[in-house]
């Protein structure tokens, strides 16, 4: 199968599952934030018109160049939505037509606006006041800046309060999907984790393709003793479900290298020997890194990349990754191989930074045959 026919090829089979994806249940937790995307000034003209700053590259100079003197820096705020890793995956597959619980803090005792949308396509349950975002965003990146002092309400306590455990066990029980999203930025998560393994994973009905998804979300913060213990715990999964780690090309370095990983740190042949690397030493099922203009898949099966239709100034970058997240688990709970959901992946995350929204199953599938 060539290149440029493999997008109508995941177009054609996403297409043959849509009337069934409602009956999939997917539980996505536990984080929850609200981004402020930003864009900084470099002139204004008007009261209306300015020209931004572009790149990260050029912000990092107009720093360097303030050294010792100071300056001012104008934030415009483009848009305020809903964020943090589950609840920008739980949208775009609640918009994709899945059947959606996400749990995070969402906002308490009522939940924030920012949710509402999400809250009207899916079921959700809050455990405090949501963390907040300052999503810089520029042509070559971006640069989130966060205030998580809300996080810390994200703990087995929490859960147990206002989801209970009955009922979070029975989702994760009757789930096609579970995705554990942001342990980076969640102190309790291990602690969850741990928890999860022990006092539900046991009692779990029997059954074949039950899955579950990580991403740890950029753990450069997080000491590496703690970042060995994480892949511990996600490992352990494995003896339970279908076990898939998620993580961008810095995130994948980072946890490789405190697995030991000596070799080369750029070029794709070097992002593919990582995503295997990770793959073997965690011994999970898959390994799914995603740069900005590919996706690379790791799994006993072998090494599968697919380019994606990489735009060089998107719309909007924050939330990209997640959208990736959540188009290659689509086409894992609809059966496809690696290829096909690496082209969900990329065909959502594609879709997403041109337009700022969450595609349809119907829209993505028309994007795909666009391609």
């Amino acid at each position: 199968m060539t290149a440029g026919r493999l997008p109508q090829r995941a177009a054609a089979a996403l297409a043959a599952q849509t009337g069934q994806l409602s009956s999939h249940l997917v539980t996505i937790g536990f984080d929850g934030f609200v981004d402020e995307i930003v864009s900084l000034v470099d002139k204004r003209e008007s009261p209306q018109q300015f020209s931004r700053i572009p790149t990260l590259s050029a912000f990092a100079d107009r720093i360097t160049r303030a050294a010792g003197k100071g300056t001012n820096i104008e934030l415009v705020v483009e848009r305020v939505k809903l964020g943090g890793n589950g609840p920008n995956m739980a949208n775009a597959l609640a918009v994709a037509g899945l059947n959606i619980t996400c749990i995070g803090n969402l906002g308490f005792p009522s939940l924030h606006p920012a949710f509402d949308e999400l809250a009207r396509r899916a079921t959700v349950y809050s455990v405090g006041e949501p963390g907040l975002t300052e999503a810089l965003e520029f042509d070559d990146g971006k640069l989130m800046l966060g205030k998580h002092q809300t996080l810390n309400d994200v703990n087995w306590e929490n859960l147990l309060k206002h989801v209970g455990l009955e009922r979070l066990a029975s989702l994760i029980a009757d789930s096609s999907l579970i995705a554990l999203q942001n342990w980076t930025m969640l102190p309790c998560m291990s602690d969850i984790w741990r928890h999860v393994l022990d006092e539900i994973c046991p009692n779990l009905p029997q059954r074949g393709g039950r899955r579950i998804f990580f991403d740890l979300a950029d753990p450069e913060k997080r000491n590496p003793r703690d970042m060995a213990h994480a892949i511990e715990l996600i490992a352990n999964f494995q003896n339970h479900f279908e076990t898939c780690l998620g993580l961008n090309e810095k995130e994948s370095f980072e946890i490789a290298r405190v697995l030991g990983y000596k070799g080369a740190s750029d070029g794709v042949d070097a992002v593919r020997a990582v995503a295997q690397f990770i793959q073997e030493q965690a011994n999970i099922a898959e390994v799914v890194v995603h740069p900005r203009a590919y996706a690379i898949a790791a799994s006993a099966e072998g090494i599968v990349k697919v380019d994606g239709p990489f735009v060089e100034k998107p719309l909007i970058s924050t939330g990209a990754g997640d959208h990736f997240n959540a188009g290659f688990c689509l086409g894992k709970i609809i059966g496809a191989d690696n290829e096909i959901a690496l082209q969900l992946g990329v065909g959502t995350s594609g879709y997403y930074v041109r337009t700022a929204q969450s595609p349809a199953a119907a829209e993505l599938a028309e994007f795909l045959r666009s391609l």
